[in-house]
C-alpha cells in the first residue's frame, strides 16, 4: 500500500490524489497519548489520564513516574504495531490526542517533545503505506466534561470559557501548519465526542466553534480534510440541519460511532440520508468493544453502504476483542485495589509491576487476536451468523418471494425470515467485555422454495477448502444449494444437521473479495451459520 496525495471528497466520496475512490478502513490507537481507565482495568477512581497520572505517582513517586511515561509513550505504539496494522489490510489510523501532550499551556505553541511522538508515528504510516486521521481526543477544558477528554471538573469547560476556546483554536492552526504539506496525514478529527446529552445547553456553540477552528486551519492549510462529529458520543447530528443551507466547506465529511446496538441500516438511517443529501461522505470513525459476531456484520455493512470506517480500539491490557492483547502482570491486581482505594502502596513492589507492564506493552510481548481482526475483517476462516447477508438491497444481496413481518426486530424492512428460536427472546448486542456466545442460535434465517441470500467474505489465499452450515429442514424434501465461483453443491437437508462440504477439489476464488450464495430449490430450511475455511 501507498499514501497517494492529499484526501479530499466530492459528490459523497473520498479520493486520493490520484482520483481514486477510497474507504477509509482503520483502527485507533487509542490509550496511547491519551490514557483511558477501563483499558488499565481501572473503573472507579481513575478513569483518566490526570487521574491515572496522580495514582503512579503515588505509588512510585515523580522521578519514577516521569521514567514510567516516557517509555510508556516510547513503546506502547511502535513501528511493529504501524507495520502490523498496514500488513493486515488496513489503510488508516485514527490517532487520538490530548492536548496536554502536545500544546504549550502558557504559550498555546506545540511541546517539541509531544509533537515529536505524533511525528514518528505519523513517519511510519508514511513507510506502511497508512493515513492518520488526527483527532483531538482531549481539547483544552475538555469537550465532555467526562473522562474521555481527561476533564479536570467534570464540566465542558471548553464550551464555558472564551480562553479555552481560542487555544482550541489555536491549537488546530499549529497542527495545520506543521502538517500543511503533509500528504499521510488523511483528515482534521476536530472534537471527538462533545457534549453528551445532559450538557446539551451548549449544544448550539458547537457550529460555532467548528467554524472559527476551520476558518483557521484554512489561512495555512487549503488541502487537508476536515471531520465533524456530532454531539451525545457522536451520535447525534441535529447540530447539522443548518449545513445543508450553508457550505461550511469544499473539504469535509461527517462522523458518527456506533455501539451495542443492532448491525443494521435503519439504526444508522439518519447519517444516510444526511450524507445523500449534503452529497458527502460519512464516517463510522469509532465502533468495537464488542464480539466477534457483532464485529463480522457490522464492518461488511459499512462495506456495503459506502462507509468508511475505524475500530476502537487496537491495543489494551488482557482483552478478547481487540486485535492487540497486553499480558497483564502477574501482581497487576495490586495496582487496581490501590488504584480503588483498597490498601496502601508498597513502592518497591509497584515500580516492579509497573516494569513488567511496560516491558508487555511493546508490540512483540503482546498476544495478538488475529481471529478479531479477521472478524473485522470478515476474512476466512470465520463464521457469519445468518442475519448477516449482504447490506445491499433486495434483488442484489437477497430475494424472498414473500415478504415476511418482522419477528426479530433487526433488520425489519428487509422482510426476510428472521426469526427467533421458539419465537421468544429479546436483543441485546451490548457485549461489552467481549464475552462470546457459545453459539449464535438466538436468531436463525428461514429460507423458504425460492429464496436466496448471498454473503460476502474475504481471503487471503486463494482458495476456499471447507463449507459447514448449521441448518434444519422444516419440510420433509428440502433441498439446499450452496452456488460459489459458478459452482454448485446441492444437497438433501434432513431435520437439524451441520451440513459439511470438504471439497476433494479446493474451490480456486476470484481474488480477495468473494460471495457465497445459499438459496432453498425445495421445501424450507432454517439457516443459522456459515463456516468458511
Amino acid at each position: 500500500m501507498a499514501v497517494n496525495g492529499f484526501l479530499h471528497t466530492r459528490d459523497g466520496n473520498i479520493y486520493n490524489g490520484n482520483g481514486e475512490k477510497i474507504l477509509l478502513r482503520g483502527v485507533g490507537l487509542g490509550n496511547w497519548l491519551l490514557p483511558e481507565g477501563y483499558m488499565w482495568k481501572f473503573y472507579k477512581f481513575c478513569d483518566r489520564p490526570r487521574r491515572i497520572e496522580d495514582l503512579i505517582r503515588q505509588l512510585v513517586g515523580e522521578e519514577k513516574a516521569d521514567q514510567f511515561w516516557r517509555e510508556f509513550r516510547n513503546h506502547y505504539i511502535s513501528e511493529g504495531d504501524i507495520a502490523c496494522i498496514s500488513r493486515e489490510g488496513f489503510n488508516s489510523v485514527r490517532l487520538p490526542v490530548n492536548y496536554r501532550v502536545i500544546q504549550d499551556a502558557e504559550t498555546g505553541r506545540l511541546i517539541a517533545d509531544g509533537i515529536k511522538l505524533v511525528d514518528r508515528v505519523v513517519n511510519w504510516c508514511t513507510k506502511y503505506g497508512l493515513y492518520v486521521i488526527l483527532d483531538l481526543h482531549g481539547a483544552p477544558g475538555g469537550q465532555t466534561g467526562t473522562n474521555i477528554d481527561d476533564s479536570e471538573n467534570d464540566l465542558p469547560e471548553l464550551f464555558m470559557d472564551e480562553d479555552n476556546q481560542k487555544r482550541t483554536v489555536q491549537l488546530w492552526y499549529e497542527l495545520a501548519d506543521h502538517y500543511k504539506d503533509n500528504t499521510t496525514i488523511g483528515g482534521f478529527d476536530l472534537l471527538n465526542e462533545p457534549l453528551p446529552q445532559w450538557f446539551s445547553q451548549y449544544n448550539n456553540k458547537v457550529m460555532p466553534l467548528y467554524k472559527r477552528i476551520k476558518d483557521a486551519i484554512r489561512r495555512v492549510d487549503a488541502k487537508h480534510m476536515i471531520i465533524l462529529e456530532g454531539v451525545h458520543w457522536s451520535t447525534d447530528w441535529s447540530i447539522f440541519e443548518e449545513l445543508s443551507a450553508q457550505v461550511f466547506d469544499h473539504n469535509y465529511m461527517l462522523q458518527f460511532h456506533k455501539y451495542w446496538s443492532n448491525p443494521d441500516a435503519e439504526s444508522i438511517e439518519p447519517y444516510l440520508v444526511m450524507g445523500k443529501e449534503l452529497k458527502i461522505p460519512i464516517y463510522m470513525g469509532e465502533g468495537g468493544e464488542n464480539n466477534k459476531e457483532w464485529y463480522t456484520g457490522i464492518f461488511q455493512m459499512y462495506e456495503d453502504l459506502n462507509i468508511s470506517w475505524n475500530f476502537w480500539v487496537w491495543k489494551k491490557l488482557d482483552t478478547n476483542n481487540s486485535p492487540c492483547s497486553i499480558i497483564m502482570p502477574e501482581n497487576w491486581h495490586r495496582i487496581m485495589d490501590y488504584s480503588d482505594g483498597k490498601v496502601q502502596a508498597d513502592r518497591k513492589l509497584a515500580w516492579s509491576i509497573l516494569k513488567e507492564y511496560l516491558a508487555n506493552i511493546r508490540f512483540e510481548k503482546c498476544c495478538y487476536n488475529k481471529a478479531v481482526v479477521d472478524s473485522i475483517l470478515r476474512r476466512i476462516p470465520l463464521r457469519i451468523p445468518a442475519e448477516y447477508y449482504g447490506y445491499r438491497g433486495r434483488n442484489v444481496d437477497f430475494y424472498v418471494k414473500t415478504p415476511s413481518a418482522d419477528q426479530a426486530g433487526l433488520r425489519k424492512s428487509d422482510q426476510t425470515g428472521l426469526c427467533f428460536i421458539n419465537n421468544k427472546g429479546t436483543l441485546n448486542f451490548k457485549h461489552y467485555g467481549g464475552e462470546e456466545k457459545k453459539e449464535n442460535e438466538k436468531l436463525y434465517l428461514e429460507i423458504r422454495e425460492g429464496d436466496w441470500y448471498t454473503y460476502t467474505f474475504h481471503s487471503e489465499k486463494n482458495y476456499l477448502s471447507r463449507i459447514v452450515l448449521k441448518v434444519a429442514a422444516t419440510k420433509p424434501g428440502t433441498r439446499l444449494r450452496i452456488g460459489i465461483n459458478n459452482i454448485l453443491f446441492i444437497s438433501d437437508i434432513d431435520g437439524m444437521e451441520a451440513y459439511e462440504e470438504i471439497m476433494e477439489q479446493k474451490i480456486v476464488l476470484d481474488g480477495y473479495t468473494n460471495r457465497i450464495k445459499l438459496s432453498c430449490e425445495e421445501g424450507c430450511l432454517k439457516l443459522f451459520w456459515v463456516n468458511l475455511m
